[in-house]
């Protein structure tokens, strides 16, 4: 079934592409000037985003800021086949349906964010908002030649605005509802002939999307602001050095638990109504509410700085590069299991903080028909975390005892993480022929984690020292052929290994979990017409996934993460864009991604539960279940999008750019068990802006509009702990924003 599962995908490759000189001939009377390039560093070789075999996006500044690109799950209306849902201040991005599926402290995402190419270790510290950025490089695949441990489903690098030569900057203010005011501006030019300079920083507050009705304070609200300088050293025609320092702060009522309902426990049997508590749908009748009614407020308290610098050499034919950076990074967040007005056990805090220091060497060389990059990194971290549920009220929840006469106790996981990473990487491509290159390359990885750490849980005098240490070795070859078709199309056929590092999470009884490993095999082609516009790229993947780390809360109510034993996914991707006029320009995606559990055996928390699906038994353990055969969590099966934007020119007075896009998402589930109270059905998300430009192009005003069918939908759930009777609480997306923005730039 799988092999012609691929044949149908190669063949609808070659259907898309077939068409193409026959197409090509009709429209050659067609032409459009100024070709705009554009530039990827995130493949570390600083290519054209046409000549670059691979799955890639590249979202431009210009979409960048209110009514755009705001938050790493903005992202997800604009790339194909990738998907965010923050999950109680924590990114959790998945790209072909491989992601962030841990719920503990110390696991790492399968996305790798950037910042100028240098690792944001943290998923936490990826949330902060994207201001002054002259664009986004997405990367789609495993990257395991470059990027080596963390990038099993792809990469996500942030590029920073440089300073310039010349005096420049901008200001924007933007008012929107929920009492929306964001402020945003940069300056930046030369001090002399060889130092520039850049500051730009960014404020945001908005009031909450809901109210908790408990305590009367907002639900997901956002206070932060941000601040960033950059230095860039020309210290001559073949040296640069480019000095990048920021810094964020939150404090607001951010990333609540919000109720989802029961489970497989009716909800007078949850723990806060049995000791007298309300849901909050004793409060509303409306089972899409973004109120809570919880006597926890959700706390959101972090800050993050970084220091990074890029020294880049350029003797001759050779470039090496040299990139630097320090982060640190502390979040608290408060949270309320139990989502009930009353001390239920369920006060929830995490505590995080992180030390992370990383260094990349690369260095790229030509000569006649062959060319070279190779390089080494190195990856540090100290992490130290602590989370601890106030277990308050237990003997009298638990056990039916009067206050105070069982003591109230705590569920305590707290230690540190220390990881040591080294990667050395090479890649070679020999130009066979002007029209045929074949790549291949490799990576070697070496990882060594400890933990130090206990566990309690007081109420059943547990303490547990979690004392443990591990490392991991890796080989990640890559092999690629390209071949040009002709000066417009480009075809590709590739293999890639992944690997995503081992995990020793904080103060945990969890065994140590094992890497995972994925091998990736692609073809494709990308199609630039200069002569019409006309962008089409296209991709046919399969991948075999092995050792996946899933995380979930086990019959002892305790958080683990397991190695799913494999899987495979297989898909098609078609992204294109087409100037049908001078003024209207058309961009569309579409998406088919087939992800499945191909043996999988794990506890079931509605085993022998007649309202809910049952699988049979596994056949090494009958106490538990096997999964095989379900779609994996996170991954939309079909997802669709289509971009229009028509710019109106008005005389003398300007132009108007009038924009709307919209996007479907197919349903997801969010966990292995394919169950609908841990379920997204597929919605559609529209987006619409109208912007004015005099002709003096000195500033612009826009009214802007997401998701403006005001969609309800679930961002992410799980299935609490069995102490909490199987309640299930979650995240969801912003509702409907409007707003308006004024824009000036000198």
């Amino acid at each position: 079934m799988i092999k012609q599962n691929k044949i149908a995908a190669a063949v609808a490759i070659g259907i898309a592409v077939l068409p193409y000189q026959s197409w090509a001939q009709e429209n050659a009377d067609k032409s459009v000037d100024d070709v705009e390039v554009i530039i990827v560093q995130a493949t570390r070789k600083s290519a054209a985003l046409e000549d670059i075999a691979g799955s890639l996006n590249v979202v431009s500044g210009k979409d960048i800021g209110p009514g755009g690109i705001q938050t790493s799950s903005d992202l997800a209306i604009e790339i194909p086949n990738f998907s965010v849902g923050e999950q109680f201040g924590v990114n959790r991005a998945f790209m072909r349906g491989i992601g962030f599926n841990s719920i503990d402290l110390g696991a790492d995402g399968a996305v790798a964010f950037l910042q100028n190419g240098s690792v944001i270790t943290r998923p936490a510290a990826q949330l902060a908002g994207f201001y002054d950025l002259s664009q986004v490089e997405v990367l789609r695949g495993p990257q395991g030649t470059l990027y080596g441990r963390g990038a099993t489903g792809g990469v996500v690098n942030m590029v920073t605005t440089r300073p310039s030569s010349d005096l420049e900057g901008y200001s924007r203010i933007t008012y929107g509802n929920y009492n929306t005011a964001n402020l945003e501006g940069a300056i930046g030019g030369p001090i002399n002939d060889k130092l520039m300079y850049r500051v730009a920083g960014e404020y945001e507050s908005r009031d909450g999307y809901g109210t908790n009705r408990a305590t009367g304070n907002p639900v997901d609200d956002r206070k932060a602001y941000a601040i960033r300088g950059s230095l860039l050293y020309d210290v001559s025609d073949d040296l640069e050095v480019l000095l990048v320092g920021d810094f964020f702060r939150e404090d607001d009522f951010n990333y609540a638990f919000h109720d989802l309902g029961p489970s497989i426990i009716e909800k007078e049997l949850l723990p806060g109504p049995v000791f007298g508590g309300q849901t909050i749908y004793d409060l509303t009748d409306n089972p899409e509410t973004r109120d809570i009614n919880s006597d926890q407020d959700a706390i959101n308290d972090r800050r993050g700085v970084g220091l990074q610098s890029v020294i880049t050499w350029r003797p001759g034919e050779l470039k090496v590069e040299s990139t630097t950076s320090y982060r640190q990074f502390e979040r608290f967040n408060r949270n309320d299991l139990d989502v009930t007005d009353v001390d239920a056990f369920g006060q929830n805090n995490y505590t995080e903080n992180s030390q992370a220091f990383t260094q990349d060497l690369t260095l790229s060389y030509s000569v006649d028909e062959w060319s070279f990059l190779g390089g080494a990194s190195y990856v540090y971290e100290e992490l130290d975390g602590e989370v601890l549920v106030l277990l308050n009220n237990i003997g009298t929840i638990i056990f039916g005892e009067p206050p105070g006469v069982i003591p109230d106790g705590i569920f305590r996981q707290k230690g540190s993480i220390t990881t040591d990473a080294v990667g050395l990487f090479f890649e070679t491509t020999y130009e066979v022929s002007p029209e045929f290159r074949l790549t291949a390359g490799g990576r070697y990885n070496h990882e060594k984690r400890e933990g130090k750490g206990d566990f309690t849980f007081s109420p059943f005098g547990v303490f547990v020292e979690t004392d443990k240490a591990e490392s991991w070795n890796a080989f990640t070859p890559k092999f690629m052929m390209e071949y040009d078709f002709s000066d417009d199309l480009m075809l590709y056929a590739g293999i890639t290994k992944g690997f995503k590092s081992g995990v020793i999470n904080v103060g945990s009884v969890n065994p140590i979990i094992e890497p995972e490993f994925i091998w990736s095999y692609e073809t494709g082609f990308k199609l630039h017409d200069k002569e019409t516009g006309l962008i089409l790229n296209g991709a046919a993947f399969f991948y075999d996934y092995t050792d996946l780390q899933v995380g979930f809360v086990n019959a002892e109510s305790l958080v683990e993460t397991i190695n799913a034993a494999s899987a495979e996914i297989w898909g098609i991707e078609l992204d294109a864009s087409f100037p049908v006029t001078e003024n209207l320009s058309v961009r569309a995606f579409a998406t088919y991604l087939n992800t499945e559990f191909t043996d999988f055996c794990n506890g079931y928390y509605a085993a022998g539960v007649p309202s809910k699906r049952q699988f049979v038994t596994c056949p090494t353990d009958p106490t538990i279940s096997d999964l095989s055969g379900n779609q994996m969590p996170n991954a939309p099966e079909y997802t669709l999008a289509i971009f229009a934007d028509y710019y109106l020119t008005l005389g003398n007075s300007g132009e108007m750019d009038f924009s709307i896009g919209a996007n479907y998402q197919d349903d997801v589930y969010f966990t292995e068990f394919n169950n609908s109270d841990a379920y997204q059905e597929g919605f559609i998300n529209i987006n619409a802006s109208m912007k004015f430009t005099p002709a003096s192009d000195r500033w612009s005003f826009s009214l802007w509009a997401r998701n403006l069918t005001d969609e309800y939908v679930v961002a992410n759930n799980i299935t609490a702990a069995p102490l909490y009777s199987f309640s299930r609480v979650g995240s969801l997306r912003p509702p409907r924003t409007f707003g308006v923005t004024l824009d000036m730039n000198f």
